[in-house]
């Protein structure tokens, strides 16, 4: 049984537009100087306050394409259950199940527990979300199939994080039929909110610090790291490997591979695979995170999101991040790599982590 999604949910960003609420279509996203005000003229952001309004457009026109976010009156309650627990020295793996929209369907997942984390020392969390990899989906950034340079989630956790890496809908263990749910315009919004109720379960946690949350995924987890984040400032501090590019230099802007079911078909059957057309682009969504800490690791030879998109967006976002008082916030490496998370490229990201979710002055 499915419950009614919408109403309030504490937390959402302050700057989102509600529910059904109309926002100008900016024809090209290429420049975030601007706002379009009621009268579709256009304004320059000179303020932080100017930008807010430009952003809570970018918003609410993701929500045109991807669906409202879900805002339940009363969230189906968590449940977590315990059903396999491991200790590995230092760490602690347990394979957990809990709810998020439907209290008839529960998510897998594994969370990793550092032993140093207790309630008297809480640690920062971090939710760990896998590439496209529809048989085993978690247990790759948990270390237990798949590629050895995706193993974030042990590999954090071995750092001091409490980490979780949960199944995408229809990946893993996962069952979904995402044509079964019309309540969700995408299966991008339902992954978006299963990630927010993940979130919930790390903050529930009496040995995670909930204002230290951060969040990192590669591929598939990459985007949909930025997608959520987008939505959740609860996550202070997110890592995106090989999640994106502008959607002009997506295979020279052929969208289709953004149109299934599990991401936003209405990229095809509304806007025609045809990045001119589409409301919003990563320009805006990587600008829509100031000041929170975004690092972009972008390999030079991936063939899936050309770098030169990614160089791009972040030069776009810059002056965002200048107006928000804190440039060094938006980061970006460009390992000699295909489409890969290499070793000294987590490194990198880690160590953001750490400059990010550790440091008592931030």
């Amino acid at each position: 049984m499915m419950m009614c999604l919408w109403g309030s949910l504490p937390g959402l960003l302050a700057a989102e537009p509600k529910p059904g609420q109309d926002a100008p279509i900016y024809q090209e996203h290429l420049g975030l100087s601007y706002y379009l005000d009621e009268n579709g003229q256009k304004q320059p952001v000179k303020s932080w306050k100017d930008w807010q309004v430009r952003r809570s457009h970018i918003l609410a026109n993701m929500q045109t394409v991807m669906g409202q976010v879900p805002h339940p009156e009363k969230p189906v309650p968590l449940e977590m259950k315990v059903l396999k627990e491991v200790d590995f020295g230092p760490v602690r793996r347990l394979k957990i199940s809990y709810h998020t929209d439907d209290p008839d369907q529960r998510v897998m997942a594994y969370l990793f527990v550092p032993q140093a984390a207790t309630a008297a020392h809480p640690v920062p969390g971090i939710l760990c979300l896998h590439q496209t990899n529809s048989k085993i989906g978690k247990e790759e950034p948990a270390g237990i199939r798949g590629l050895p340079n995706l193993k974030y989630a042990i590999e954090l956790a071995q750092r001091g994080y409490v980490t979780l890496a949960p199944d995408y809908p229809s990946f893993g263990e996962y069952p979904y039929d995402f044509k079964a749910h019309p309540e969700y315009r995408s299966g991008t919004m339902k992954a978006i909110y299963d990630n927010m109720r993940s979130i919930d379960l790390l903050q529930s946690l009496d040995y995670v610090n909930g204002d230290k949350m951060g969040c990192v995924g590669h591929s598939l987890g990459g985007h949909n790291t930025m997608f959520t984040a987008a939505f959740d400032p609860r996550i202070k501090a997110l890592v995106s490997s090989c999640g994106f590019t502008r959607f002009h230099k997506y295979y020279g802007g052929k969208l289709k591979g953004w149109t299934s079911d599990r991401y936003m078909p209405l990229i095809n059957s509304q806007y025609q695979n045809d990045p001119d057309q589409v409301p919003f682009d990563f320009t805006e969504i990587v600008a829509s995170f100031a000041p929170r800490a975004f690092l972009a690791c972008a390999p030079v030879s991936d063939s899936n999101f050309e770098v030169s998109g990614v160089k791009d967006v972040i030069r776009i976002a810059n002056p965002i991040y200048r107006l928000s008082g804190h440039p060094e916030n938006l980061q970006a490496v460009y390992p000699e790599a295909q489409h890969d998370f290499p070793p000294a490229t987590r490194e990198t990201a880690y160590q953001f982590f750490d400059r990010h979710l550790k440091d008592e002055n931030r």
